[in-house]
């Protein structure tokens, strides 16, 4: 009876651990989930190609949000567990290393699409008019990359020290404001033009730069996590050390993954206009329904990295266990999601008759896509990394990317020629494919570990 109560109170805590961090990181994934849709969406009131164009340009901020990703991973996995053990001098020394790698990430990031972004757009797609437009967005939305990646690093550490929901303030109401700059921009209000393209460039590097002032104010405040330039100009050598073991094994994870991801869309941008629309509308509704997994996969990485720095090594696998479940739970929610809106989704698509036929395929497959990737968000990029085995997702995703599907979806695009929902059948196959892998490793147990 003992035991009972106590796995009770053991899961109430947990859950309402969970719920305090999941509620407002999830709310800050849809609000840049909605964003990075509002661009494509209002762009589609205008016409298809705009949407298309933007849609591919956004392969670019992908691949750099992917970059922050990995420094975010990296911080969290090592920052939760020093946290944890109350490090505070230690946390401080973790965030400016970030910082530092932060600003040579934006710089490149920076410097291609100023001066190459007609290059980056021909890798792209073959379309001439796609070329010419995506390059003119991203020869302004590139000015945002050095405040959006310097202010999320930042709110990252805030997430990792207890100040989740004013991290969350600050990115959501960022997010909000980008929306409102994209309807006065993009449509021309309140006596500005109507900008088109350009003007949802604009409006995401006036939306980045508020919240970079906003997060640097924040981190200026009495009781704050401090960014200390002594401390990224001199690195102490053992954080250094750490955070390049147990993050190089992410950038690895990343670029398997990441470079497959953009090789989908490069695959989908050369079989024409409709396809691409097409998949950038199915591409908007599941990250936007994927949104609560997301958080959850972040938010059980801090818990489980945060009890494996205090040694509570099966409370931290209990946590984990709970987790996945519910990451299994809400994936599962998601697919129906998927469903039951698709024939809303495909009325209001504004869509060509051949790119409405596309889309409606992509969504049903985007549903069961939607369930695997839920659960290895939460065990891969959460738990894994949690516990420093940050280096199986990066051979996971180049085996089963890089030697199975996007060799088959190659073939069966350019070789084969076959239908566009067969290739993108074939490219919604990975993250399914990963799931016995997966449990197998998750088994193991080595990923329990104290990194500190």
């Amino acid at each position: 009876m003992r035991i009972g109560l106590k796995v009770s109170r053991e899961q109430k805590q947990f859950y309402r651990n969970l719920c305090a961090m999941v509620l407002p990181i999830a709310f800050q994934n849809l609000m840049t989930a909605l964003v990075s849709a509002s661009d494509a969406l209002m762009l589609g009131f205008l016409e298809q190609e705009a949407l298309s164009a933007v849609s591919l340009a956004g392969q670019v901020t992908f691949v750099y949000n992917l970059c922050v990703t990995v420094l975010v991973q990296g911080t969290t996995m090592l920052a939760a567990q020093y946290w944890g053990k109350g490090e505070r001098d230690t946390v401080e020394r973790i965030l400016a290393l970030a910082m530092r790698y932060m600003m040579v990430v934006t710089v490149v990031f920076l410097g291609g699409t100023l001066f190459f972004p007609e290059q980056i757009m021909s890798l792209l797609t073959n379309e001439t008019a796609l070329v010419s437009r995506g390059a003119r967005y991203l020869r302004i939305a590139g000015i945002s990359y050095v405040p959006l990646g310097l202010s999320q690093i930042y709110l990252c550490i805030m997430k990792n020290s207890g100040k989740t929901a004013k991290s969350t303030i600050i990115g959501s109401s960022s997010m909000i404001l980008n929306v409102c700059f994209n309807t006065v921009f993009i449509f021309g209000f309140l006596g500005c033009p109507a900008m088109g393209i350009q003007g949802a460039a604009l409006a995401t590097v006036l939306a980045s730069a508020v919240q970079f002032g906003w997060t640097m104010a924040e981190a200026r405040r009495e009781g704050s996590i401090r960014i200390r330039c002594a401390y990224m100009v001199s690195v102490d050598r053992k954080i250094r050390k750490d955070f390049n073991r147990y993050t190089l094994p992410i950038v690895g994870n990343y670029f398997f993954w990441g470079g497959g991801v953009t090789m989908f869309s490069v695959i989908i941008g050369h079989l024409g206009n409709d396809a691409v629309a097409a998949n950038s509308l199915a591409n908007i509704v599941r990250n936007i329904l994927s949104c609560v997994s997301k958080g959850v996969a972040t938010a059980g990485a801090i818990l489980v990295g945060n009890e494996l720095g205090k040694n509570q090594m099966e409370l931290a696998k209990k946590y984990a266990r709970h987790s996945t479940v519910l990451a299994a739970t809400i994936g599962g929610i998601t697919c129906l999601g998927i469903v039951a809106l698709r024939p809303l989704i495909l009325h209001f698509s504004h869509l060509t008759e051949t790119a409405t036929g596309y889309l409606s395929g992509m969504l049903l497959m985007s549903s069961y896509y939607a369930i695997a990737g839920s659960i290895n968000n939460m065990v891969i990029g959460g738990i894994f990394c949690a516990g420093g085995k940050s280096k199986f997702g990066c051979i996971c995703d180049g085996i089963i990317l890089w030697m199975l599907v996007i060799p088959a979806a190659f073939l069966a695009a350019f070789h084969f020629r076959l239908p566009v929902l067969a290739v993108y059948f074939i490219l919604c196959l990975d993250e399914c494919v990963k799931i016995p892998v997966v449990y197998w490793y998750y088994r193991k147990y080595t990923w329990v570990q104290n990194l500190t």
